[in-house]
């Protein structure tokens, strides 16, 4: 049964890393194999509030394979990230997370007036936001599951924009109206003054890497798969 299982969980092509074959042998010996799903629980530091996210087959299907993420993986490794680089450390005054389910296409589309209130708190949560930090936001256009990254930085009123597809945020009209009113709002309820209007940026690249190799990518998911079973996910 287990090797009829392991069947359904293709995995890349080429050598895979002994990390990544103990968490796939982890996953294939799991009830998650046959329709389980695990639920991991963020505290407040990851998010600004108590999150829970659903891990399932689907999910490490992602993962072991070279394909698009869902929400889950990001939110995981968001995670990753957090717990191993910022908690307790100066960077949590410096850079913030906000959660990919609080906003996206469809929410935008349906009601934005919830999500701008979801925005707000979040940015309530970190301080008096003088000092320049970044609220970083996955947004998925809905479009595929095409996703880009907007960083707020609501002391500069500047927000960048990172995108792997060629354009910029024209294309996700009701995402930027969202972040522009949601941020004014903000600083409408802090009794701040709008100095200039808000700036975005599309940011092509960091300086030290123009591009992502297929190694680099391997490394950032072996990073993942190593968090995952010194926390006992599956």
């Amino acid at each position: 049964m287990l090797d009829k299982a392991s069947k359904e969980i293709p995995t890349t092509s080429g050598t895979k890393s002994q990390i990544m074959m103990r968490l796939e042998k982890m996953v294939e010996e799991s009830d998650i194999m046959h329709g389980a799903i695990r639920s991991v629980d963020m505290d407040e530091g990851v998010f600004g509030i108590a999150h829970s996210e659903l891990i399932a087959k689907e999910d490490m299907q992602q993962l072991f394979e070279h394909e698009e993420l869902g929400i889950a993986v990001i939110h995981t490794y968001i995670w990753y990230m957090y717990d191993t680089l910022m908690r307790g450390t100066e960077l949590c005054n410096r850079f913030n997370f906000i959660a990919a389910s609080r906003i996206n296409t469809t929410f935008i589309t349906k009601n934005p007036t919830p999500v701008m209130n979801e925005l707000v708190d979040r940015f309530m949560v970190a301080g008096d936001n003088t000092t320049p930090s970044l609220y970083f936001l996955p947004f998925n256009s809905g479009n595929g599951g095409h996703w880009v990254l907007v960083a707020m930085d609501l002391s500069r009123l500047m927000v960048y924009y990172l995108d792997s597809l060629p354009g910029n945020w024209s294309k996700y009209p009701s995402m930027k109206k969202t972040v522009d009113a949601t941020i004014l709002k903000f600083r409408s309820k802090k009794n701040y003054r709008n100095r200039k209007d808000i700036t975005w940026v599309r940011v092509q690249y960091f300086d030290e890497y123009k591009s992502y190799s297929r190694a680099h990518l391997d490394e950032m998911k072996d990073e993942l798969c190593q968090f995952i079973i010194d926390h006992r996910i599956i």
